[in-house]
C-alpha cells in the first residue's frame, strides 16, 4: 500500500489545482502533479459551462491496487445510486479513462466496491439530473443540512446497501483518503465548476446495513450520452 500511495501522490494533484470531475482513476477525477508532465488536453469542448452544468473527473492516471481477499470474494459492482432526500437517483457503470458520461454516475474501479474493506468511490458531472443537488447543497453552511442522509446503493448481484453521509469535503484535489481507507466506507464525488482546474466537492458515508434487492431495481436501464 505505502508504495501504492506513493504512486498516487506523485502523480495525482494537478499543477495548478486541476479537478474537473472525478473518473479519478478513470477519467477525471484529479489531475497530475507533475509540473513537468505534458498538460493534458482541455476538457472544456466536452460540456457546456451553462448553469446547472459541471465537469465533475480530474483525470489522474490509472493504478493496480493490491489483491485483496474481499475483492477475489465479492464481484459485485455498484449498479445504482439513490439519494432520497436530494432526488438523486441514477445508474452506476465502470469508470473509464475517458470523460465521464451524463445521465449516469460512475465507480472508480481501481477502488473498492460495496460490502468490501475499503472505498467504494461514485462520481457523477454536477449538472441537473445527476449530482448537482450535492454541489448546491454543500455551498449552504458547508453541506452540514446533508449530514445523516441515507444514500442507496444497488449491486450487480441484487442487494442494497446503505450507507448514512457522515463529512462533506469541500474543495478537494486529493483521493488520498479514500484510497487509504481500510474499513468499508462511500464516497461520493461531484465538481465544484465547469472545468478541470476546479476542486471537487465529496461526501463520506458509513454503511448501515445490506438487504436483498429486486433484480429490476438493482439493474436499471442506462441512457448515459457524451456531455455537450
Amino acid at each position: 500500500m505505502a508504495s501504492l500511495m506513493d504512486r498516487i501522490r506523485t502523480r495525482l494533484l494537478p499543477a495548478a489545482l486541476t479537478a474537473a470531475g472525478i473518473s479519478l482513476v478513470a477519467a477525471g477525477l484529479l489531475g497530475y502533479s507533475d509540473p513537468t508532465a505534458a498538460r493534458a488536453p482541455s476538457l472544456d469542448p466536452l460540456f457546456s459551462p451553462s448553469p446547472g452544468a459541471s465537469s465533475s473527473l480530474l483525470q489522474i492516471p490509472s493504478f493496480t491496487p493490491q489483491p485483496s481477499a474481499s475483492a477475489a470474494a465479492a464481484p459485485r459492482v455498484a449498479t445504482r445510486v439513490v439519494i432520497p432526500a436530494l432526488g438523486i437517483d441514477l445508474p452506476v457503470l465502470r469508470g473509464t479513462d475517458g470523460f465521464p458520461l451524463c445521465d449516469a454516475a460512475m465507480y472508480l474501479a481501481d477502488l473498492h466496491q460495496p460490502g468490501q474493506k475499503g472505498a467504494t468511490y461514485i462520481y457523477a458531472h454536477a449538472r441537473v439530473g445527476m449530482f448537482l443537488p450535492i454541489l448546491n447543497a454543500s455551498k449552504i453552511d458547508n453541506g452540514k443540512r446533508m449530514i445523516g442522509m441515507i444514500v442507496q446503493v444497488f449491486t450487480s448481484d441484487d442487494v442494497l446497501f446503505l450507507y448514512e453521509v457522515i463529512a462533506v469535503r469541500r474543495h478537494q484535489t486529493s483521493l488520498n483518503d479514500a484510497i487509504a481507507a481500510t474499513t468499508p466506507q462511500l464516497w461520493l464525488q461531484t465538481s465544484e465548476g465547469i472545468n478541470q482546474t476546479f476542486p471537487k466537492v465529496q461526501l463520506v458515508a458509513k454503511p448501515l446495513s445490506s438487504i436483498p434487492a429486486d433484480h429490476g431495481q438493482a439493474h436499471p436501464v442506462a441512457h448515459p450520452y457524451v456531455c455537450s
